[in-house]
């Protein structure tokens, strides 16, 4: 792949994209990992308004230090940087306080609920300041695995790396010079109170699925390890397949319309 001009084309969209669409720039959540680094650099090479937030719930402070290292470096390194701090642990645990036991002690809910939250902090200053809500779901991601919250990081305006797999977007990184701490940290969504990493939850590593994406085969000429990778991606990409999809429309008969 050709690096150089793979940055440059994607800022030259994102460019395009806010300016036909009349914003002012974008937003972003910044996690403190290389998905949120890489599209919030891309965004700030536009020249547009960048408006990084971010926005811990329980969060790790290792994931919290980074993500403001990328910040700083991000205000060092180009103009039109900005950036909040939005703590919404007690958000979250005020919502989580009113559900039932059932749903509050629903660890996956509970996950999920915290993109949520994020998605709403997103959009809410999005609207405030004309900007669009940038995304960070990359190509097995989203459209692999659908290793995502659905309306939760999601959610979102234009997703300037959803055509570009994970180790792509590392070498997208590398020619962006984007922290070193940030492209060795294990990737992981944040979304849990202890330190699981997306590799963890996955059962695979990125590399793995990606093979598995693209793989035509019988599977006749594979070995073990290839065929449980099959079997992972498999069962991720049938379950989760309602994230990738339209919302189902019930469409009525003509017959009963008139």
């Amino acid at each position: 792949m050709d690096y150089p001009k793979v940055i440059d084309h994607i800022t030259g969209w994102l460019k395009d994209y806010a300016e036909s669409a009349g914003a002012k720039g974008f937003v972003i959540g910044i996690s403190g990992g290389i998905d949120s680094a890489v599209t919030s650099t891309l965004c700030a090479r536009t020249g547009l308004d960048v408006l990084c937030l971010e926005m811990g719930i329980h969060q790790d402070p290792q994931q919290v230090s980074r993500g403001l290292d990328h910040i700083a470096w991000l205000e060092l390194n180009f103009d039109k940087i900005s950036s909040q701090r939005i703590n919404l642990t007690d958000t979250f645990e005020e919502l989580r306080n009113v559900l039932s036991d059932k749903t509050k002690h629903h660890e996956l809910s509970m996950a999920n609920t915290r993109a949520r939250l994020r998605m709403t902090t997103l959009y809410a200053v999005a609207q405030a300041n004309k900007y669009l809500v940038a995304g960070t779901g990359n190509k097995v991601e989203d459209f692999g695995v659908g290793f995502f919250t659905k309306y939760g990081d999601g959610g979102v305006d234009l997703s300037p790396i959803a055509d570009l797999y994970k180790t792509e977007v590392y070498g997208v990184a590398k020619e962006l010079n984007i922290l070193q701490t940030i492209q060795d940290a294990p990737p992981t969504d944040g979304l849990w109170k202890d330190e699981r990493t997306d590799e963890g939850q996955l059962g695979a590593t990125y590399p793995e699925l990606e093979w598995a994406m693209e793989y035509k085969g019988d599977g006749s000429e594979l070995n073990d390890r290839q065929k449980d990778v099959l079997r992972i991606y498999d069962g991720f990409h049938l379950a989760n397949k309602h994230k990738m999809l339209p919302i189902p429309i019930c469409k009525i008969p003509e017959e009963l319309k008139v």
